[in-house]
């Protein structure tokens, strides 16, 4: 494996040039352009904030000192949104990956598994032009919230759910090929991770109830750890749990190994199937 890994990468220059190429495609003939990278995001948490902490109003709690309503509540909510807006494009769009680009892959011979690549490096600069966005509303707005010397261990966490994101995405780009129906069946299983993934509540909130069989799943979703982390590093200023985020990382190797693998085995297969 190692031996295939190195030879992708001498085509990262095709990388570039494909994530270049699909940024450019994306918001072409737009009147925000790259803007929109911020205005999705942005326009979610307005949705999520007015549900969940103006009408429903159940979500805010006291968290190490730090009251999550109003402000508080929105950066915590826009922490959270970000990383997955990331994590769910990148798998929802790996699905179908291989199929966009089926005249591409019966024309050019190329290591095919740039293609998923290429998705989840795509959402990872919308991922990063909306951290300027999160950043200026802590320091602005957030009350008893600033950004801490803890915003050094950022680069951890990308590099976690970076390994975790392409894993899976190689897995799903591959398996849809051969299994059509995964796409349907990942829309609504991305809808119920969402919900199990500590985005729009705080595994630290007292009021939340601590259910054994809640517990148990929290703790096995990977993405539970890893917006987690992104909530300790920028809201709640102290030192992610490196523990989970270690063991998190190793799963994400797992899947990786386990997606680049099964990838290769049925690469064969794609130019007949796509």
């Amino acid at each position: 494996m190692l031996k295939k890994l190195k030879e992708l990468f001498k085509y990262r220059q095709l990388v570039v040039t494909l994530v270049t190429r699909e940024l450019k495609a994306r918001y072409r003939g737009t009147v925000f352009g790259f803007f929109w990278s911020l205005l999705n995001p942005l326009l979610l948490l307005m949705v999520y904030f007015v549900v969940f902490a103006v009408i429903l109003r159940g979500s805010s709690g006291r968290i190490k000192d730090i009251n999550l309503v109003g402000v508080n509540y929105a950066i915590f909510l826009f922490t959270g949104l970000l990383p997955w807006l990331w994590f769910s494009s990148s798998i929802l769009e790996s699905a179908n990956v291989l199929s966009v680009h089926g005249n591409l892959i019966k024309k050019i011979q190329f290591p095919l598994e740039v293609l998923p690549i290429m998705v989840v490096l795509t959402n990872m600069v919308h991922f990063i032009l909306g951290l300027p966005i999160l950043i200026l509303i802590i320091v602005l707005f957030g009350q008893g919230i600033g950004l801490s010397y803890w915003v050094l261990f950022f680069p951890v966490v990308v590099l976690v759910q970076l390994v975790f994101t392409l894993g899976l995405s190689l897995l799903v780009s591959a398996l849809t090929v051969h299994f059509r129906d995964l796409k349907d069946i990942l829309s609504n299983l991305l809808t119920l991770w969402f919900f199990a993934t500590p985005i729009i509540y705080s595994l630290q909130n007292a009021d939340l109830p601590k259910h054994k069989a809640l517990v148990w799943l929290w703790n096995l979703n990977p993405m539970t750890h890893i917006i987690e982390a992104y909530h300790y590093t920028f809201v709640f200023c102290s030192l992610p749990h490196w523990e989970k985020l270690s063991i998190t990382f190793i799963v994400g190797l797992l899947f990786f190994y386990l997606g680049y693998m099964i990838f290769d085995k049925l690469r064969d297969t794609f130019v007949e199937e796509v």
